[in-house]
């Protein structure tokens, strides 16, 4: 695959602090804003559904809530099929729900294993256990159904190379006959989301994630007796709790390694079919030509820190990491990659 390299420089002076949503909501419309309004003016009375295709982490969740953020979140639906397919478990344990599941299966699931065993299958399922490729289908029909009208976003389907042909005719069985189906293709180095597993930090009391080395919260903690520094949530409502690191997260990709690899064959199986429209977004761009392409503060910094207490002092450089074949590179902020999004899908939908 060779996704091009676009370019959001545009030889401003001015600088964003892309963290922050008013300069983000600026920068926005310096950058796309001709375009995002003619997004908006065709979503009026227009629709598409989207499939995103990306490594696990590679940013789906947060292109598409940016993304809707900049042409009317009112307009915009992220349907994440992880999310789908966990809410399954309490479902199944309320009486009400799991009729209404086996009821609407009953009329649009069609498969290899009876229903019984669907049902049965669910009640006891292992969350390591995959659900049949048509169930899933089935299910997706379902959520999608309940959003009239509005963009559909897909995360998390097609999940396997078999369903990618699911998807070239998706949209026929969930009555968008008339809207353009899109594959938003994510190209993110390994060890990008392996830097992101192995220094995201979470806090215990609202959940949210950081970054200690590349999106740190605004208070930062030094441990003096392990000689190392922490982050404090400062999430609106939050009490500030230390943030920690998940289990697991200091092995980095390693245990979802042949998962990523499975992605990224997914990813190729769609960027070689004819037929459907794609929108190619790139995370790194290589280090001697970065600065021709984007703006400084468009690039991800990375943050260190020295001092103890009060005067803990933050370092911020450049990042520049290798991507998959050894080409040294800085990464993208998430904001000019939803620009290469926006403008692409103007193109695409001819507006």
């Amino acid at each position: 695959m060779n996704f091009p390299i676009f370019k959001t420089k545009m030889g401003e002076d001015r600088k964003f602090n892309l963290s922050d949503p008013k300069e983000r909501e600026e920068y926005f419309k310096l950058k796309c804003g001709a375009e995002a309004e003619k997004l908006k003016d065709y979503l009026k009375e227009n629709t598409f559904i989207a499939y995103l295709l990306g490594k696990k982490n590679s940013g789906k969740g947060t292109y598409s809530k940016m993304f809707a953020e900049v042409v009317g979140g009112d307009k915009i639906e992220h349907v994440s099929v992880g999310d789908m397919v966990r809410a399954l478990d309490n479902e199944v344990k309320d009486d009400k729900k799991r009729a209404e599941l086996r009821e609407f299966l009953e009329k649009n699931y069609r498969g290899l294993h009876s229903l019984d065993d669907i049902m049965n299958s669910l009640e006891s399922r292992s969350t390591q256990k995959l659900l049949p490729d048509e169930l899933v289908l089935a299910l997706l029909k379902r959520e999608i159904s309940k959003r009239k009208r509005k963009v559909i976003l897909v995360d998390g389907f097609p999940r396997n190379l078999d369903q990618v042909n699911f998807s070239l005719f998706f949209r026929d069985l969930v009555e968008y006959r008339e809207d353009p189906d899109i594959f938003v293709l994510i190209d993110v180095p390994m060890n990008v989301i392996n830097e992101r597993i192995k220094w995201r930090r979470i806090c215990p009391r609202c959940d949210a994630s950081r970054s200690l080395k590349l999106l740190p919260s605004s208070k930062i903690g030094h441990d003096k007796e392990k000689s190392e520094y922490y982050l404090i949530c400062d999430e609106p409502g939050c009490r500030g709790g230390r943030m920690v690191m998940k289990e697991g997260d200091e092995k980095g990709i390693e245990p979802i390694k042949e998962r990523l690899l499975t992605d990224e064959e997914i990813i190729k199986k769609a960027f070689s079919l004819y037929g459907i429209p794609k929108v190619l977004l790139r995370n790194a761009i290589p280090v001697d030509t970065a600065r021709d392409y984007v703006d400084d503060y468009e690039m991800t910094p990375a943050y260190s820190f020295k001092g103890e207490g009060d005067k803990v002092e933050v370092i911020e450089e450049p990042w520049i990491v290798a991507d998959d074949e050894g080409v040294q590179c800085v990464s993208l902020q998430a904001a000019p990659v939803v620009v290469a999004m926006i403008k692409q899908l103007v193109e695409i939908l001819k507006l």
